[in-house]
């Protein structure tokens, strides 16, 4: 598709292509303004809810949060409240049902998909005459990432420009390009992106870039903190370990907050699911029906499934792009995946949603997808949103779909 090809190649550095094959469509759905309110409407509650849990969560026994599959390496950090937002870039994927909005989860540690969002879906929009829902989003974004960083700074006691590193893995060009790309949105002065690879950690004393310059605040957006604390030098020096340690003592801030991994786990949702169940007075009314109305019933055990019937899924409480992520029904598994790489973390069980499906244009034609709606929260606000197009579980082949609002006004 010679359009296709054309258009991508103006835009710099941009992954319209992973592994060898098309994800970035040349296609944009009209969606109405009905659905940009509900998409943001539900960013907000889910939101909510999750950042009142995160308070409990910081009081939790550490037997507690060793249950919800929070590894036993991060406990000593994972009540560290560093800035005034529990996250500053978090990404929730919901799926349009005949009931509205469900949530299926809330990456809020590592979240990608961002630059197809906030900058990429607004080229597609224009290009299809459509107005682009997530208009000015890319400068919501930028002043977020300074606005934290700021405060991250302050918390370790830099005064004036603190010296703030982007890192992710070089080789890898969503992840790299990712973080480039936050960098070049948060414009902030004399900033850096610097490979993983590269940065040097001193212990007790600070992290470097390769010229010995030490780094006041680190942006690992991409890099898990789950990885981080399994991470170790070629002689074994558990350099993720000292990492975290350097940033428990204030030697050095690190963005995204570990605030933000204490909702990474899906055994959360289990957790927030068990308390509305039981009707627990951390949550109001209104939030009870907000928990009622987004949330899926999420568990730690199939149980409740084996006794109603009803088709979940299992999925582990720390993974990405459906990997480990199998549909079962009876205890019989209807599904599962080529990829097993989180089988170490605790699983949890959800009741199982079909996604709906919609025609996509693809560049061998056209065909029938399934969609997932990924919606960002930005330091606590509802933000860009768009689809994700592909199997009933979305993995790591899934198309990004463009979007576009039909004659609507621009949005503010």
């Amino acid at each position: 598709m010679v359009n296709r090809d054309l258009f991508y190649a103006t835009i710099p550095d941009f992954w319209d292509r992973l592994y060898g094959t098309e994800y970035a469509l040349y296609d944009c759905i009209t969606i109405d303004q009905h659905t940009v309110e509900e998409v943001k409407q539900a960013t907000n509650v889910a939101y909510h809810v999750f950042n009142k849990m995160n308070d409990l969560l910081r009081e939790a026994a550490d037997e507690t949060l060793l249950e919800l599959g929070f590894p036993s390496k991060g406990l000593p950090f994972l009540r560290m409240n560093s800035i005034p937002y529990e996250t500053v870039i978090g990404r929730f994927d919901f799926v349009q049902t005949t009931d509205g909005l469900k949530l299926l989860e809330f990456n809020s540690d590592t979240p990608t998909f961002i630059r197809e969002l906030f900058e990429v879906n607004g080229l597609l929009a224009k290009q299809f005459q459509l107005e682009n829902p997530n208009s000015d989003e890319e400068l919501v974004l930028g002043k977020a990432i300074r606005n934290s960083v700021f405060h991250c700074a302050k918390r370790i006691g830099v005064s004036g420009h603190p010296y703030v590193v982007f890192t992710a893995h070089e080789e890898d060009i969503e992840d790299r390009e990712t973080m480039k790309y936050l960098m070049r949105a948060a414009s902030i002065k004399g900033a850096a992106f610097v490979p993983l690879e590269h940065i040097q950690i001193l212990a007790g004393e600070g992290v470097y870039d390769p010229a010995g310059n030490k780094i006041d605040v680190l942006y690992r957006h991409t890099y898990p903190l789950e990885a981080l604390l399994e991470d170790v030098s070629s002689d074994q020096f558990p350099i993720g370990i000292e990492c975290m340690n350097l940033v428990l003592a204030g030697k050095v801030g690190m963005l995204n907050p570990t605030s933000a991994f204490l909702m990474q786990s899906k055994a959360v949702m289990a957790a927030i699911w068990g308390m509305h169940e039981h009707h627990h007075p951390l949550f109001t009314e209104e939030e009870h029906a907000w928990i009622e109305q987004i949330f899926l019933p999420t568990y730690l055990d199939e149980e409740p499934f084996s006794l109603s019937g009803d088709q979940y899924v299992k999925k582990p409480a720390f993974g990405r792009e459906g990997d480990t992520v199998e549909v079962r029904k009876n205890g019989e598994i209807l599904f599962s995946p080529k990829e097993n790489s989180y089988q170490q973390y605790v699983p949890i069980y959800q009741k199982y949603v079909d996604l709906p499906v919609q025609t996509i244009q693809t560049e061998k034609g056209p065909a029938k997808a399934h969609l997932l709606i990924g919606s960002f929260v930005i330091n606590g606000k509802a933000s860009a949103f768009g689809f994700r197009a592909g199997a009933q579980i979305t993995d790591n082949l899934s198309y990004f779909l463009p979007c576009g609002v039909k004659g609507a006004t621009k949005w503010m």
